[in-house]
């Protein structure tokens, strides 16, 4: 039985194709992963099929009475609630009918013996309703999917006004876990949990009983809770079974099929094309030769299989600093109260350091007070007089520059074609370096920040996330070029695949936060 059906799909942006006559089809209860590299309209198709955008051409059918959940990756909250509050909006059709029913109570006060028989027929069966639907067991099962996700570090009576972009997002997803849709849509939901909680997520998607689609670019993630893969590549949508892995083999056996079928036909279409050029001139066999020219003209030309442009990021490296790097004496950080006990440690010329640990328990704010932007609490921070730092952001505000002025504004000494070719270097197409950032995937905005510090010379990186919203190739080139770099790396990551053969040493934060885990 299909819940979700896409017929014929096309839709454009400006002079961009994202579909072409593209289909979909999910079944009832389906793990599907929508796949595709940076840019290739992924969100997009998200916002297509719930509503946010209408195809140019075809047909989106949804199965009826069914219920959809949606988690992108810009999800917002209105501002005043708790985020209890919040989490119990996810039973709102419980909540109304137990309204309900106290008011058939309060009408039981002053009724006829007929009108009371009713009333005691329909509170009996709302009361039947909310028992065999949990209701009276809620606040228990709230608690531990929020636990799960790790909002119980933060409160369940916190005001979501006071939230990160971070933890706002893991109190929409929880929400959407506890709401239990038919069909549950994901975009990107391991960007903001770290380890463990995506190892909970992990464990409750394997166990969904219902549909999802989901779009990330974490492999290990994907391979455990998919069954059906939707690769997204120049406007088409090819569905695969199996987990991403599967994907992947599929794929490359695919791709080496049409290249050696390319090789036979283009060896074909030259033999054809010397037998017209020897013989159109020959009376003789002038018919031969037009025979020859009709088979070609009919030929239905292969391609070549596309080839995907993998980023290739490079550090520039400066003179050496000295041996102390990054020297913490008695360091408390925070904001308003303190978010650490005292940290004591030094960073040597060289290190390359993971800090791990739970979301909001400080470890953006250690890298942030350590580069001095934030004040810390108390205790100090000395920085080698010889640094010189790159720093990736894992938050920042929208620019309403392309993302050519981006660069050019950085750097006004390079020449045009200077900057567009750091920027192609990184994996933009031409297209992508003229157009605006705040328009420009996750993925892609990850990328022209990562070119500002590929062109600063550096003896030292600090990274806050830098792999979210990269897709498969971009990680692996940036992977490479951090094993590469010679100088000192701090590095925030949620993903052991991706640093663990990189660093030298991991700072894990839980060791030294104030706050309750």
């Amino acid at each position: 039985m299909s819940v979700l059906k896409c017929s014929n799909v096309s839709f454009s942006f400006g002079n961009r194709v994202i579909l072409e006559n593209a289909s979909f089809v999910m079944q009832k209860g389906e793990h599907i992963g929508l796949v595709g590299l940076n840019g290739e309209g992924k969100s997009t198709f998200i916002k297509m099929i719930t509503g946010s955008l209408t195809p140019d051409e075809g047909k989106i059918e949804w199965c009826k009475r069914i219920t959809t959940g949606y988690l992108d990756q810009y999800s917002t909250l209105t501002p005043g609630k708790s985020i209890r509050e919040v989490l119990r909006e996810a039973f709102k059709h419980m909540y109304d009918l137990e309204a309900e029913m106290n008011s058939l109570y309060e009408k039981m006060c002053d009724c006829s013996e007929e009108e009371m028989n009713e009333y005691l027929q329909d509170t009996g069966e709302i009361q039947s309703e909310l028992e065999s639907s949990g209701f009276y067991t809620l606040d228990a099962t709230i608690e531990s999917v929020a636990n799960g996700l790790g909002l119980m570090e933060i409160g369940l009576d916190h005001d979501v006004s006071n939230l990160s972009g971070g933890q706002r997002s893991k109190v929409l997803l929880t929400k959407l876990l506890l709401a239990k849709p038919t069909i549950l849509i994901l975009d990107e939901p391991t960007n903001f949990l770290d380890e463990a909680q995506i190892n909970w997520l992990k464990t409750y998607l394997e166990n969904y009983e219902n549909a999802f689609i989901l779009v990330s670019h974490d492999v290990p993630f994907l391979n455990s809770v998919i069954n059906v893969v939707y690769h997204m590549e120049d406007g088409t949508l090819t569905r695969y079974s199996g987990n991403y892995d599967g994907f992947m083999q599929m794929y490359e056996l695919k791709k080496r099929q049409q290249n050696m079928a390319y090789e036979k036909q283009q060896k074909e279409i030259a033999h054809l094309k010397e037998f017209i050029a020897k013989n159109k001139a020959r009376v003789a066999t002038t018919d031969l030769a037009k025979s020859r020219q009709r088979i070609l003209d009919k030929m239905e030309i292969i391609d070549k299989a596309k080839e995907a442009i993998k980023p290739t990021f490079r550090f520039k490296e400066c003179g050496a600093s000295g041996k102390f790097v990054i020297s913490c004496n008695d360091l408390v950080i925070g904001y308003n109260e303190p978010l650490s006990k005292k940290l004591n440690f030094v960073i040597e010329r060289g290190q390359k350091v993971a800090i791990k640990g739970a979301n909001g328990i400080g470890k953006s704010t250690l890298l942030k007070t350590i580069l001095g932007i934030i004040p810390p609490i108390s205790g100090e921070v000395k920085l080698d007089y010889n640094i010189h730092y790159g720093y990736f952001e894992q938050e920042v505000s929208d620019s309403k520059n392309t993302a050519l002025e981006e660069i050019w504004n950085l750097y006004p000494a390079m020449t045009n074609a200077e900057v567009r070719g750091a920027l192609a270097s990184c994996g933009l197409t031409k297209e992508k370096i003229e157009s605006l950032m705040m328009v420009l995937s996750g993925g892609e905005a990850a990328k022209v920040r990562l070119c500002k510090i590929m062109l600063k010379e550096c003896n030292t990186l600090v990274l806050d996330e830098p792999t979210n919203h990269l897709d498969v190739l971009a990680k692996e080139s940036l992977k490479e070029a951090l094993k590469q770099f010679k100088g000192t790396i701090v590095l925030v990551c949620h993903e052991p695949d991706f640093y663990q053969d990189i660093v030298t040493d991991v700072l894990d934060a839980e060791g030294w936060t104030t706050k309750i885990l």
